[in-house]
């Protein structure tokens, strides 16, 4: 259509020119210097619409080049908001699930607590907040070392059987302290005093100490270790 508008103001502006060179060349002109105007005039005409035709087919690919740009620009923006959105979700999922097997575990592990401490005729241990002064005792025995990856050397898969059937998996570099495996015990809620930690084939209890890391206490390979009830003492 612009094209067209202009193809037509061009030729309406050529009808003067026209009528000019009629009037200042009457007495002279003939049939062929008018066959003659006409067709220059015509093929000036013809080379405008080819130039304007080529510039409106050039902006109008450069505009619609743009546009699908654009478009492009808003479906990634979708796409990146969509898979932010996911990942979101999955996030909340996994922490809401690690919440719920975090109480789950505490409510076990209390009840547990109770269940030895009447059979040892023990006070009940304590499930409220601690004191303030026990706070850096318990903060202690909460902070395991970071978990290594599975690609990292020199790892061992440690599997903590509970009395409540559960399975708890972790892995550990064998220079860690065996320590970190009652401070593990302790985080999931079986205290020290009333459970201990023995090996599954051949059972023994295991010796745990300070001093001794993972590799000394004889946990070369991935092992599975039980929490079981200290026996009680006459």
């Amino acid at each position: 259509m612009a094209s067209r508008g202009v193809v037509g103001i061009f030729f309406l502006s050529a009808i003067p020119l026209l009528c000019l060179e009629l009037r200042r060349g009457i007495p002279d002109i003939g049939i062929k210097d008018f066959i003659l105007l006409c067709g220059r005039i015509f093929l000036l005409l013809a080379l405008l619409t080819l130039i304007i035709s080529v510039t409106t087919s050039w902006f109008n690919a450069f505009k619609s080049s743009q546009v699908y740009l654009k478009e492009e620009e808003e479906k990634n923006e979708k796409r990146q908001k969509l898979v932010r959105k996911k990942q979101q979700e999955a996030q909340g999922e996994k922490g809401d699930e690690d919440s719920v097997l975090e109480c789950a575990s505490q409510t076990s592990s209390e009840a547990s607590n109770r269940e030895a401490a009447k059979r040892q005729n023990l006070p009940k241990p304590l499930t409220g907040v601690p004191p303030p002064a026990a706070q850096p005792a318990w903060k202690e025995v909460f902070d395991l070392p970071e978990e290594p990856s599975e690609t990292a050397k020199e790892v061992v898969t440690v599997a903590l059987r509970c009395p409540s059937g559960r399975v708890l998996r972790r892995r550990f570099f064998k220079s860690c302290s065996s320590q970190v495996l009652l401070d593990w015990m302790m985080r999931l809620g079986y205290q020290t005093s009333l459970y201990s930690l023995s090996t599954s084939f051949p059972r023994r209890p295991l010796a745990v100490a300070g001093g001794l890391s993972l590799g000394d206490v004889g946990i070369t390979v991935d092992t599975v270790l039980n929490v079981e009830e200290k026996e009680q003492s006459n």
